[in-house]
């Protein structure tokens, strides 16, 4: 005879250990069974559930087309599963043996998620069926009764865990409780409600929340800050596997289900998980330009095939960098429902110290000091903001928070960063969590030269107050134009706000040489300036240097110019050119000095981006005072043409054409093309041995359309002497 469940279930229970009698419930995947048969106690032999109320089928109104997805905004989602938004009603169905008569039949619902659920976890929700749904509360009232069946309409929790719970209906009996068996056609998954005024991810605006939840494209601003570049990023949220890919995030972060239903939580962890440093996360960074064994991060075109990788093979994916961070951190974002958009910030700050100043050190030549040089700029940084309330803080710091995937410093002891409330940073405030001080240093510190001098002393040649953060931008609603949001992170560059902003930092333990040495005295009476001029990757191109005298005096100038190639982050890889000459400044009049920069002087050590950055010092012979400039400037790249063949209806076979020409003198070698547009086509792979000099390339793919509307196909180009290469195109996908 076989033993009674509850001797069975005892056999499981883990061991008590004086602390909790359950293991921490953090993975959504696993379940225990729940009996289908609850006995009270001895069951009588005659007793048959068959002579009972019994569900024959449940309905999910799962399909995109029906009321469920259609209402909650998750129609778009290719998951044959229901997919809800919590806090708002949704609709299921349930046919039964015989008519359900409420005098006499005791039903309820049950909806589990995890391993070892409990009530007061929020992990094991059983529902009576009532007369009366309130607003952000679970409940279930009927709304239609026909022959053997019942349709409810059932309300989740306006704070309920985000995930995949399982459904069970149980029916009380005098004998014990019945349950349906487990039937994972009836899972159903939990998303956050940006529609649900009770819920912490509420939006008010239906535009803002099509772009920044429901958008499946977006763009990310790189290059430089007086030469902005755009390129697509497909964020494809809404793809195949996606959805359970982002949770798996969560529980490869061991992230206890219960902390599930807080945004503030989420985003601290997937800031964590989105990068590999101690973690294992999604995507490696690599910042060396050398990428063997994995994809440069510039020839990625989405997050999809990063994070279906990562949810396949469960090991880093390589490799990333900043707005590929960003890019696959706004797709999880976008697709569990909380808003989220990429930001790109120019003339970046990366500094080590968090003394709010970045440090240059030059040497005697007026060249930066890279060995006493630890602080960087990065031409342009980009993170995400997540919109959410912020009860852990003082009312008017929700909203926008900075959250940032991209590992630059740690944060209690993990490479992480956020959310930072963006209101709370333009204040100064950055005493609130998490990370404030960090995000306040990249938008707004300054930027300290100093030499050394003889006797070992530092003496400060110049201070720019003006050079971090000098745009900060994202993309726009329901457009595709940059939109600047400076305004939001800072006050107007020197105004009376922004230096008490600044003040409130330091205040706030944000450590800042507020003093500045007698000994600097800048010299006032002439102005130095630098231009570069436009050029094409495997051009010439002119640097001019400009001096103004504005006094009745003559001055002689000792200049020296030095040309780098560097990463975008402000690391110099190599230096090019060093060019220094004497230049004589007439009283009260203007002078222009020209510097040629050929190809041939450039394109050998070329990187990624191909960014420079041009390093100016003078020194005024006649006062000892020393001018000191740097600008950096990003090559124009060439782009790919992307074309259509035939009629673009839904379910027809339609083609699409890529053509590039290789502007260079040199042949490419070993180039990767990929083409993807959610809802047209998937990613597609092409390996191209050559491409000789000055030769086009043309490649045909064939791709049935699945959804109508708006679309978008973005291609790149990639080989290790040409990245960053892209071409896109919008189409109109018919219905058929």
């Amino acid at each position: 005879m076989s033993e009674p469940a509850s001797a069975n279930r005892e056999k499981k229970q883990p061991p008590l250990n004086g602390r909790r009698a359950l293991p921490s419930n953090n993975s959504n995947a696993e379940e225990n069974d729940v009996p289908e048969m609850d006995a009270f106690g001895l069951i009588p032999r005659g007793f048959n559930p068959k002579d009972y109320l019994r569900v024959v089928d449940i309905h999910m109104f799962k399909e995109p087309n029906e009321i469920n997805k259609q209402q909650h905004h998750t129609d778009k989602y290719y998951n044959p599963k229901l997919i809800v938004r919590r806090g708002q009603p949704f609709q299921i169905q349930i046919d039964f043996s015989r008519p359900y008569e409420p005098e006499k039949d005791q039903i309820w619902l049950e909806y589990l998620i995890g391993r070892y659920p409990q009530p007061n976890k929020g992990t094991y929700i059983p529902i009576l069926i009532g007369d009366a749904l309130k607003p952000g509360e679970w409940g279930a009232k009927i709304i239609h009764k026909e022959n053997n069946s019942i349709r409810l309409s059932i309300m989740s929790s306006a704070t309920c865990i985000i995930g995949k719970f399982r459904l069970y209906v149980a029916i009380r009996t005098p004998f014990g409780i019945i349950r349906t068996h487990r039937n994972s056609a009836t899972d159903t998954y939990i998303l956050f409600n940006p529609w649900c005024q009770l819920d912490a991810v509420y939006l008010d605006d239906e535009k803002e929340r099509e772009e920044y939840v429901l958008n499946d494209v977006g763009i990310v601003f790189h290059g430089d800050v007086n030469e902005v570049k755009l390129r697509s990023w497909s964020y494809g949220q809404f793809e195949e596997n996606i959805l359970d890919a982002c949770l798996f995030l969560m529980d490869k972060a061991e992230l206890e289900l219960s902390g599930r239903g807080n945004p503030i939580k989420i985003c601290r962890v997937a800031s964590a998980m989105i990068n590999s440093k101690d973690d294992n996360g999604v995507l490696a960074g690599s910042w060396d330009n050398l990428y063997a064994y994995g994809v440069p991060p510039s020839a990625w075109t989405g997050s999809v095939d990063i994070l279906l990788e990562y949810y396949s093979s469960k090991q880093p994916v390589r490799y990333g960098q900043c707005w590929v961070f960003a890019g696959v951190f706004n797709t999880f974002l976008r697709c569990l429902g909380i808003p989220a958009r990429l930001i790109t910030n120019y003339s970046s700050a990366h500094d080590n110290n968090a003394n709010l100043q970045l440090d240059f050190f030059l040497d005697d030549e007026g060249q930066v000091d890279n060995r006493l040089t630890k602080d960087s700029i990065w031409n342009y940084h980009c993170w995400n903001e997540a919109w959410m309330t912020r009860p852990d803080l003082p009312v008017g710091f929700g909203g926008w928070q900075a959250v940032d995937g991209t590992p630059q410093e740690t944060s209690d002891g993990m490479y992480r960063c956020g959310p930072a409330s963006v209101q709370a940073i333009k204040h100064g405030h950055v005493c609130f969590q998490f990370d404030a001080p960090f995000v306040y240093a990249e938008v707004n510190s300054d930027v300290i030269y100093s030499r050394m001098g003889k006797n070992g002393s530092q003496v400060i040649e110049k201070i720019d107050t003006t050079h971090i953060g000098k745009l900060i931008v994202t993309k726009g609603v329901g457009s595709d134009d940059m939109v600047d949001i400076t305004e939001n992170y800072k006050f107007q560059e020197g105004s009376a706000e922004e230096r008490l902003a600044l003040e409130t930092a330091v205040m706030y333990g944000v450590k800042k040489q507020t003093t500045q040495p007698s000994t600097y005295q800048p010299q006032k009476d002439v102005e130095m300036d630098l231009q570069v001029q436009k050029a094409v990757l495997g051009s010439d191109f002119k640097v001019i240097i400009i001096f103004r005298n504005k006094s009745r005096n003559s001055y002689t100038a000792t200049t020296y110019l030095s040309g780098n190639i560097v990463f975008y982050t402000g690391v110099t890889k190599s230096e090019f050119k060093k060019h220094s000459f004497s230049a004589k400044l007439d009283p009260l009049s203007s002078n222009a000095f020209e510097v040629m920069i050929t190809s041939a002087e450039y394109l050998s050590d070329l990187l990624d981006q191909a960014s420079f950055h041009f390093f100016l010092t003078a020194r005024i012979n006649e006062t000892g005072k020393v001018l000191a400039m740097q600008k950096a400037m990003v090559l124009e790249i060439p782009t790919l043409k992307i074309k259509t063949k035939g009629e673009m209806v839904v379910d027809r076979e339609m083609a699409v054409v890529v053509e590039f020409t290789n502007p260079l003198k040199q042949n490419l070698e070993n180039v990767t093309l990929r083409l993807e547009g959610p809802g047209v086509l998937r990613t597609m792979k092409k390996e191209f041995r050559q491409i000789p000099a000055m030769s086009t390339l043309i490649w045909e793919v064939k791709c049935i359309p699945k959804r109508p509307g708006l679309r978008k196909l973005i291609a790149s180009l990639n080989c290790d002497a040409l990245r960053h290469v892209y071409g896109e195109l919008n189409i109109q996908i018919q219905k058929p």
